[in-house]
């Protein structure tokens, strides 16, 4: 059995090819982003913190806020709506534990914060 060579088109040359595409960054992500690493700076107990309490009510905080702007200018996004209840009902349940936890945490998290009373 003799083996066929197949010529190499210029299609088929650049269908091998791989190119690097760089992911686009918009810019309301860039500063929700940065945002983000404040607040975990801001409240975390030690310097690799990221998952307290604390911290992530924090941060659903801020996305429970972005997305109410959103809503307001997209009132038929009911798929934002939605996760937007579920980030509220998430951060009830974290304010919750904390509260029964660690009391002195959770006023001075809610004062900050400008939740409730």
């Amino acid at each position: 059995m003799a083996k066929t060579k197949t010529k190499k088109t210029a299609k088929t040359k650049n269908l091998t090819k791989k190119t690097a595409v760089k992911p686009v960054v918009k810019p309301k992500v860039a500063k929700v982003k940065v945002k983000a690493k404040d607040l975990i700076k801001k409240y975390q107990a030690h310097k690799n913190d990221t998952g307290s309490t604390e911290v992530q009510v924090a941060n659903l905080s801020e996305k429970i806020e972005y997305l109410a702007k959103h809503l307001k200018k997209h009132g038929k996004d009911y798929d934002s709506k939605r996760g937007l209840l579920m980030m509220v009902g998430k951060r009830r349940r974290l304010l919750n534990y904390l509260k029964q936890k660690e009391a002195e945490k959770y006023q001075k998290l809610i004062e900050e914060l400008g939740l409730r009373k």
